[in-house]
């Protein structure tokens, strides 16, 4: 990708992609009580939805980074983009709530394989530096801004017609489909093709131990009110897919093409960073998801409402890529990153004595540093976690972050869920469901918490490495977390 006026062009296609997948995301969330009105859903069948897709994405993404590699990316980008389209019209068009759920899966599936091509694509067609940084960033900022303002697009669009929530996604994927056919080459060649069939068992094993263990993060949400069966169920469903990840660990090993070679994850940086990546993200969303309850089911505030309300967090558009290039080139990616943890920190710090009777002024700060901490983290992070891997493993390494990100969103929504429902008992007064809120929100600043423990390591790593010089290392390599 040069910085000819067509590699911008590709940038900007894949750009559109990540921001409809993000947007998707959020969009949804907004649009359940709608959906629940038309079609006369269960709650269950109303989580089901959310969980549909978070285990078709997380069970898949680490598989789908490492098909780009193999297969090539231009070629699993566009069959991926295409499918996440389709099945996002047949959404809009279902009458009933297991089409709904169906749809959710696959487009989920389809996001596990788009998202780390995608992303690959970027970072094996340019080499490691300024450049490549500058477009990760652009590329990244553009998806951050995806979840702020899918929540407003999604109130705005349900407020017409939940319907919309599918098709409006389904239009863009064929819009950006059309602008990514004569635009996007494969960013370099993949793996060798010897490989592609080998490890069959490999990637069978390491789906289905992915998709068991995003299950049991899912299952977590009903934990604080399960009997011992149910409970029982979880553990066991935690336990097999661990099971599986060490099976997946010793075909690897013996493997004589493995799909994921293991030695990747002997590199501190890159595990680091996607610890970051989970922690962070598993607290932002299990924050919002939190505050999304509270401004509609404690205050009554309506999901348009709702959706302006958060508008704030949606700066990260706009300064993700602008300010956070400037910054990383001026203090490097770790300084960038802990400092936008310590607003993250803050940010739910400040919530923390939130009350019923709160107006919108008290809560803008906290919305407002959140935003700020979103650009400062998203991006830089997404840098960390592929600086200094091969090309032909940049998909798998897009794979492994974006599964963290994914990880991270369902066991924040989780862990949020059950602690606050466990807080709550058999309370039922405002009151009661005010101080579950409250001991809730511990939960993202905890998280906040051990994302700064996690990352401050690589401060003291790179302030040793550029007090040998400016960027002394291995060739191609630079002081990361």
């Amino acid at each position: 990708m040069s910085t000819s006026p067509r590699a911008w062009g590709a940038l900007l296609v894949l750009c559109g992609a990540i921001f409809l997948e993000t947007i998707d995301i959020t969009m949804l969330n907004v649009a359940l009580p709608a959906i629940r009105a038309d079609l006369g859903l269960s709650t269950g069948m109303l989580s089901g939805m959310v969980s549909a897709y978070v285990l078709g994405y997380g069970g898949l993404m680490l598989l789908g980074g490492r098909v780009a590699d193999l297969f090539g990316r231009r070629r699993v980008f566009l069959v991926s983009l295409g499918v996440f389209g389709v099945f996002s019209a047949l959404g809009g068009f279902a009458g009933e709530g297991s089409a709904l759920l169906v749809a959710r899966f696959v487009k989920g599936v389809a996001a596990a394989f788009m998202t780390p091509a995608g992303l690959s694509i970027i970072t094996t067609s340019l080499p490691e530096g300024p450049r490549r940084d500058r477009a990760v960033l652009v590329y990244a900022g553009v998806g951050a801004g995806g979840y702020a303002l899918g929540l407003v697009i999604g109130g705005l669009l349900a407020a017409v017609d939940w319907r919309w929530v599918f098709l409006a996604p389904a239009l863009l994927a064929a819009v950006i489909q059309a602008a990514a056919l004569p635009l996007l080459d494969d960013g370099g060649r993949g793996a060798d093709a010897a490989g592609r069939t080998s490890d069959v068992a490999g990637a069978v094993t390491i789906t289905s131990a992915m998709m068991l263990l995003v299950y049991g993060v899912v299952r977590l949400e009903h934990a604080a009110s399960a009997d011992a069966a149910g409970w029982a169920l979880t553990a066991g469903v935690f336990a097999a897919g661990l099971a599986l990840l060490a099976v997946f660990v010793a075909i690897e090993r013996r493997s004589a093409a493995p799909l994921v070679r293991l030695g990747i994850l002997r590199s501190g940086p890159l595990v680091r960073a996607n610890a970051g990546a989970l922690l962070f993200v598993g607290s932002f969303f299990g924050f919002f998801f939190l505050v999304t309850l509270y401004l509609q089911e404690l205050r009554g505030w309506t999901a348009p409402q709702t959706a302006f309300a958060l508008l704030a967090a949606g700066i990260d558009a706009i300064l993700a890529p602008t300010l956070t290039p400037r910054l990383v080139r001026r203090f490097g990616n770790v300084r960038v990153i802990f400092g936008g943890m310590l607003l993250g920190a803050l940010g739910y710090a400040l919530f923390l004595p939130v009350g019923l009777d709160w107006t919108y002024p008290a809560m803008f700060p906290t919305m407002l540093l959140l935003g700020l901490a979103f650009s400062l983290i998203y991006g830089p992070l997404t840098i960390a976690a592929t600086d200094g891997v091969p090309d032909a493993e940049q998909g798998l390494a897009s794979g492994l972050v974006n599964t963290s990100f994914q990880f991270g969103t369902a066991l924040g929504l989780s862990i949020a869920t059950t602690v606050s429902v466990a807080a709550l008992g058999d309370g039922r007064t405002p009151d009661d469901a005010l101080a579950a809120l409250r001991t809730a929100l511990l939960v993202p600043l905890a998280g906040a918490l051990l994302a700064l423990t996690v990352t401050a390591p690589g401060l003291r790593r790179r302030h040793a490495a550029l007090g040998r010089g400016p960027w002394r290392q291995a060739p191609g390599r630079r002081p990361g977390l």
